[in-house]
C-alpha cells in the first residue's frame, strides 16, 4: 500500500506541472489558433526566475515556509514580457501551421540561448528546497509535503480557469472568440487586446509550472524541450483546445510515467508515446476533443 501511494503522489506532482504547461498551450490555441512551441522556453524561464527569486528570499532571511511564495512570484513576474512576445508572434495569426511552428520554434531557440548566456549552460543547484517542507504520513506512506503544495496549487489554478471561462465576461469573450472570431470582432471585441491578454495568461501558466518544479528539478536551458514533448502528449491525448482534456490527460500521463519508472524505467516515455499513438488511431480528436477544432 505504501509504494503505490508514493507513486501516486509523484505522478500527481508531475501531472500538476504538465497541466499548467498544457493549459497554457490549450488556451493560446483555443483562442488564437497558434501552435506555440515557445511554451517550452517559457517553462524554463519560469524555473530560472523562480530559482533566482527563491535565492533572493534565502539571502534576505525569508522563513522557509514562504519559499514557495518566492517561486510563484518569480514565475508570475515574467507576465510583464507577455505583451512583448505576443507582438513578436502576431504576424503568424493569419499564416499556416508550418509557419507558426517555424517562428515559435525560432523563439524557443533564441530564448534558450539567452538563458544559457545569462545563467550558464550547467544545471543550477536547488539546494535543499524540496525538503524544506518536510514529509507527511498518509496511510503509512511517506509523501513529500511539497508535492501536496504543488498539487493543491494546480487544482486552484484549474478551478480558477474553469470559473473564469464559465462565469466571467472575459471568459465569455474568450469562448465567443474561439468559436467565431469574425463575429466577435463584428460585435465590438477588441481582438488585439484579447489576444495580448490570452497570450500573457497562457505564458504565465507555463512560467508558473517552471517555477513550481524548481525544488524537484535543477533548472537548465534544455529543460524546455523535455516539457514540450510531454505537454504536447497531454494535449494530443486530452484533445486540442479542451481544458478538461488537458487536466484528465495530465493526470493520466503523470501516473503512467510514475508507475513506468518504478516498474521499467527504460520504458518511461515509450508507454506515453504508445498511448498517444493509440489515441491518434482510435480517436484523432483526443479523448475530450471535438470532431472539428477549427
Amino acid at each position: 500500500m505504501t509504494q503505490p501511494l508514493q507513486l501516486i503522489s509523484s505522478g500527481l506532482f508531475s501531472a500538476a506541472i504538465f497541466f499548467l504547461v498544457a493549459a497554457g498551450l490549450q488556451l493560446i490555441f483555443g483562442v488564437q489558433k497558434i501552435i506555440n512551441l515557445a511554451a517550452g522556453s517559457f517553462y524554463a524561464l519560469g524555473a530560472y526566475f523562480g530559482l533566482t527569486a527563491a535565492n533572493w528570499a534565502i539571502g534576505h532571511g525569508l522563513p522557509p515556509p514562504l519559499f514557495v511564495l518566492a517561486l510563484i512570484v518569480g514565475g508570475l513576474a515574467l507576465g510583464v514580457f507577455g505583451p512583448l512576445f505576443e507582438r513578436f508572434l502576431s504576424p503568424i495569426y493569419e499564416r499556416d501551421e508550418a509557419f507558426q511552428l517555424l517562428l515559435t520554434f525560432a523563439l524557443l531557440l533564441m530564448l534558450e540561448d539567452a538563458m544559457r548566456f545569462i545563467w550558464g549552460g550547467a544545471a543550477q543547484s536547488t539546494g535543499t528546497f524540496y525538503l524544506v517542507y518536510g514529509q507527511a504520513e498518509i496511510l503509512g506512506a511517506t509523501v513529500p509535503v511539497y508535492n501536496l503544495v504543488v498539487i493543491a496549487a494546480s487544482v486552484l489554478v484549474a478551478a480558477g480557469l474553469a470559473f473564469m471561462l464559465a462565469r466571467t465576461s472575459f471568459g465569455r469573450i474568450l469562448r465567443a472568440t474561439a468559436d467565431n472570431r469574425e463575429m466577435a470582432e463584428a460585435l465590438g471585441v477588441n481582438m488585439r487586446l484579447v489576444y495580448m491578454k490570452v497570450f500573457t495568461l497562457g505564458m504565465v501558466l507555463g512560467t508558473l509550472g517552471g517555477a513550481l518544479v524548481v525544488p524537484a528539478i535543477a533548472p537548465r536551458s534544455e529543460m524546455g524541450i523535455d516539457i514540450l514533448v510531454e505537454a504536447f502528449a497531454v494535449v494530443v491525448i486530452g484533445g486540442l483546445g479542451s481544458m478538461w482534456g488537458a487536466l484528465a490527460a495530465a493526470i493520466l500521463v503523470g501516473l503512467i510515467r510514475a508507475f513506468s519508472i518504478s516498474i521499467f524505467p527504460a520504458a518511461e516515455m515509450l508507454v506515453v508515446y504508445l498511448l498517444v499513438i493509440v489515441v491518434l488511431v482510435l480517436r484523432p480528436q483526443g479523448l475530450f476533443g471535438r470532431e472539428n477544432v477549427a
